[in-house]
Parts: structure tokens; C-alpha cells; sequence
């Protein structure tokens, strides 16, 4: 029996959100460096994208994903225009905590996905839905928010778990991410408390999160990104670690 390679291991460079702000080019190179052959961008720090695009294809970076705000509304030729320049073939983005509160905001909100998702697609890009706490701890009638914005939306739109928010939203993150079947594209992983949003996260194992079991849960998944908000440990140091605990153990794949 022949068994599927494990996702390619990228890091999200919300990680490195401070040093990005100034010097993001300085940063593309170090996480290369590190041996991770892709990123997940959270911003462009107001470089130009065909100016970071060519940075990423000379330090050999894939762009796994972008988190980039839904293209819908009056900026959303703007963000469609800045993400194709980029080179990007998958937005990533989120509700808002308040938006899990009512049934109505919650319907509302899988709307503005959906039409995201057609104007995505249009340029031939596809829209992902990236979840943080709210989404489980908001419940309407005995089912999670999160199962009623999945349901809600156009089966086009895929789905990024972010299994440490998942964990803190108190739902297992290995079941979860293994009940999303194909349409699960990346997860986020990361360790800490799992307490609320100003945690400070730490290597793989020292936490309360089984990072394992959810980077082993769905087959399904192309891509494992190592998300580290903050942390006591040094940024680059914390990323090196999980780069070799999840590649190690072959629950990624490098390019070293």
C-alpha cells in the first residue's frame, strides 16, 4: 500500500510581523535560510508585489497562500490587483469575533465570503477561510458557529484550520481537521496555553496542543505552516525548531 507524501512545511510571516515591517525582503531571505521552501504572507509592508514576487522566486519561495482582506466592496479590485501582481493562487482571511454573536451577522458574514469567493474566482484565484476561537464557542441550537458558516458557504471556498485556535476554542483539532475531508487545503500549527489571543506560544510538545495529531489527522491537507504569534523565544530560533521537529518526524516536507 503506497501512502501520500506529508504537506509541504511553510511559514507564515505574521511570526516575524515586527522585523517584516521594516525589512520583509531581510526576512523572505532568513526564513529560506532556515530551510523552509514557502511562506504565507499577512502583508506586503508596503512593498511593491511584483518587487516581492521576484524575491521569493530568487530565494527558491514558494507563496502557498496570502492572507489578504475579502475582495468584496470598493477595494476589492484593489486587493484582487495587488494579489495577482503577488502571484498568489490562494486568499486566506477571517470573520470578525462579533460577527459569531447572532445567527443574522453570522449569515451575513458567509455572504461576504461567498461573494469574495466569485470575485476571487474570476481572476482565477480561490478564497480560504482561516478560523481563530469564536467560531466554537459561539453555539445556536446545540451546533458550533464554525458548522453553520461551513454549511453556509459556496463549496468553492476551502478552509485553512488554525488547530491552535481550534484547541483553544475547545474542540480536538486532529478530529476536526480530519472531518474537512478535501476540502481542508492548509493547517496552522503552533503550541502554547491555548488560552485566549495574547498567548505566548512554544516549541512543539511544551504546550497543551498534540501538534502531531493534527499534522497527521487529514491527508487531504498541501500544506503545513508553522505560526508562531508571539513567544519568549527568539523568532527565528522558535521557527528553526519547528521546522526540524516537524520535518524529523515526517510530518512535513523541507527542501533541505
Amino acid at each position: 500500500m503506497t501512502t501520500s507524501p506529508p504537506p509541504v512545511i511553510a511559514a507564515q510571516l505574521w511570526s516575524l510581523h515586527s522585523e517584516a515591517a521594516h525589512d520583509l525582503l531581510g526576512v523572505l531571505a532568513k526564513v529560506a535560510a532556515l530551510g523552509y521552501p514557502a511562506v504565507e504572507t499577512i502583508s506586503l509592508y508596503g512593498h511593491q508585489p511584483a518587487r516581492v514576487r521576484a524575491e521569493l522566486d530568487a530565494l527558491g519561495l514558494v507563496l502557498c497562500s496570502a492572507h489578504a482582506p475579502f475582495p468584496v466592496g470598493e477595494d476589492a479590485d484593489d486587493i484582487l490587483d495587488t494579489y495577482e501582481a503577488l502571484g498568489a493562487g490562494t486568499l486566506v482571511w477571517s470573520l470578525e469575533p462579533e460577527e459569531f454573536t447572532t445567527l443574522d451577522a453570522l449569515h451575513r458574514g458567509a455572504e461576504r465570503i461567498n461573494r469574495a469567493a466569485a470575485n476571487a474566482a474570476v481572476r482565477g484565484m480561490t478564497l480560504a477561510y482561516h478560523n481563530h476561537f469564536a467560531e466554537f464557542r459561539n453555539v445556536f441550537d446545540g451546533r458550533t458557529a464554525y458548522d453553520i458558516l461551513l454549511d453556509a458557504l459556496d463549496p468553492a471556498v476551502l478552509l485553512q484550520l488554525d488547530t491552535y485556535w481550534a484547541h483553544t476554542g475547545g474542540v480536538d483539532p486532529a478530529a476536526l481537521a480530519a472531518s474537512l475531508g478535501e476540502r481542508l487545503l492548509s493547517v496552522h500549527l503552533k503550541d502554547g496555553p491555548a488560552r485566549g489571543m495574547d498567548d505566548h506560544m512554544v516549541p512543539f510538545g511544551e504546550g497543551v496542543v498534540d501538534v502531531e495529531a493534527a499534522a497527521r489527522a487529514n491527508p487531504a491537507v498541501r500544506w503545513n505552516i508553522v505560526e508562531m504569534d508571539r513567544s519568549h523565544h527568539d523568532m527565528y530560533e522558535l521557527l528553526g525548531r519547528s521546522y526540524a521537529h516537524l520535518v524529523g518526524r515526517g510530518l512535513a516536507r523541507g527542501k533541505r
